[in-house]
């Protein structure tokens, strides 16, 4: 069953934002017979799309941040620019999200960035040149939208899609290697069709599991994928009890929780829609036991106020904390960029321990946790990196930033970055952004130590 997300974004949208240039991401979280607001976002999607800075007015070598600016165009802080891909470089007219991917045979380190054609490959070893190697065009263009999430294990990239009949596409990224010249279009190595469409995909790579959500089935919940035999995916299970599900983080439990030490734990940002107002949708934080897929046991779920959409989040490397986004608080409420930060000690009572922003008015997005860092994609006011330490002191601290969209910092949809992907051993951090692609970007020093 679809999620009715869409109409309710919709709705949001024509009440709240239709002052504004464009709208990016949320009408494509699933769609159960769509209502006519599904047009509507469409349209929204169309104007999104077609303002998209095909060209770029960034340069494409390094622009080292320079009092307070990068190439006289991007404000900073301690960050600076390694490089630039435009869309036209990549071949898109649209970027969504951004993964990574590092080569352990010959040491290159790649970006995987999606967009409506597919998935683009990029070979960042060296941060100053990038290189597309090529493309893995998108499954299917029919229906639904154009979102595209991507996550590795064991070598292949596995690809979702909210385009009808696409399902999960699977590509060895061993491809890639000794790839030179003009970018190649590759084929799928193989598909799982056990889904129709999906919104997101977390896979925990120590048990060798994905979690594809926003699906056609289990209700949008967690649908769950044996990827032991990585090119002949399985289905394992379902999770369905807490509504849908918008993005999750699946791993072994290793924190202060003696109980669950040990076992699959899984902690999903999860949304039940009553109506299609901002008061009609119920926001939460989810924690289930996914341990014996075949019989998922839910531990918790904590209802957050002063909510808009539940979007993602990602635990502090300890586990104790669990720094969370939501995507629609900065319309609904005119709040600043806000990350809530949840005590998750214990799974099965967790609390809201404290909110913190950066007193921007951008809408937060994508956010990643790194060693005593949060890397945070926040649309139109760019990669916003985070101090974690004091976050026991419900403290976040900005420590460092790139804003890749310098035309505002409005609460709006309608440019800037989508994502980011902070693990790479040069320690640079790969940034989508929806209307200007591509940028390699490198913290200073203890910024992003």
């Amino acid at each position: 069953m679809r999620s009715r997300a869409i109409a309710v974004i919709s709705a949001v949208l024509l009440l709240s934002v239709l002052a504004t240039s464009s709208y990016a991401h949320d009408a494509g979280k699933g769609r159960s017979n769509p209502p006519p607001q599904a047009a509507q976002a469409r349209e929204f999607d169309n104007v999104v799309a077609a303002n998209a800075n095909q060209s770029s007015n960034a340069p494409r070598s390094h622009a080292p941040c320079i009092r307070g600016m990068a190439a006289k165009t991007f404000p900073c802080s301690g960050v600076d620019m390694m490089s630039h891909l435009t869309l036209d470089d990549l071949g898109l007219s649209f970027a969504n999200d951004i993964w990574g991917w590092t080569d352990r045979r010959t040491g290159n380190e790649y970006a995987l960035i999606g967009g409506i054609e597919g998935t683009v490959f990029v070979d960042i070893s060296d941060p100053k040149r990038p290189d597309v190697i090529g493309s893995l065009p998108t499954h299917s263009t029919a229906g639904g939208q154009f979102w595209r999430d991507i996550k590795i294990y064991a070598h292949h990239a596995y690809i979702v899609s909210e385009n009808d009949d696409h399902g999960m596409q699977v590509f060895d990224l061993t491809e890639l290697r000794g790839v030179r010249g003009e970018p190649v279009t590759f084929d799928e190595t193989a598909l799982y069709d056990d889904i129709d469409h999906a919104h997101n995909v977390n896979i925990n790579t120590d048990t060798g599991f994905a979690y594809v959500i926003g699906s056609d089935t289990c209700d949008g919940g967690l649908h769950m994928v044996d990827l032991q035999d990585p090119t002949d995916p399985t289905f394992a299970g379902c999770f369905s009890e807490h509504g849908y599900i918008h993005d999750t983080q699946c791993e072994i439990y290793t924190g202060p929780d003696v109980a669950h030490r040990g076992r699959e734990i899984c902690f999903s940002s999860a949304a039940t829609f009553n109506d299609f107002s901002p008061e009609g949708i119920v926001n939460s934080v989810s924690i289930v036991d996914v341990t014996d897929k075949s019989h998922p046991v839910a531990l918790s779920r904590f209802e957050y106020p002063l909510d808009g959409y539940s979007h993602q989040g990602w635990l502090t490397p300890n586990q104790r904390y669990f720094l969370h986004n939501d995507e629609l608080d900065e319309i609904f409420h005119e709040v600043s960029t806000t990350t809530r930060i949840f005590d998750v000690r214990d799974l099965d009572n967790p609390r809201l321990a404290g909110t913190t922003d950066n007193g921007n008015t951008s809408i937060g997005h994508n956010l990643y946790t790194e060693d005593d860092r949060a890397y945070a994609s926040n649309y139109t006011s760019g990669l916003r990196i985070f101090d974690t330490s004091r976050v026991a002191a419900g403290e976040l601290p900005e420590v460092g930033y790139f804003d890749l969209y310098p035309e505002n910092d409005n609460a709006t949809f309608e440019g800037g970055t989508w994502s980011n992907y902070p693990y790479y051993e040069q320690k640079v951090v790969a940034v989508s952004s929806i209307d200007r692609g591509l940028f390699v970007l490198k913290p200073r020093g203890r910024v992003g130590s």
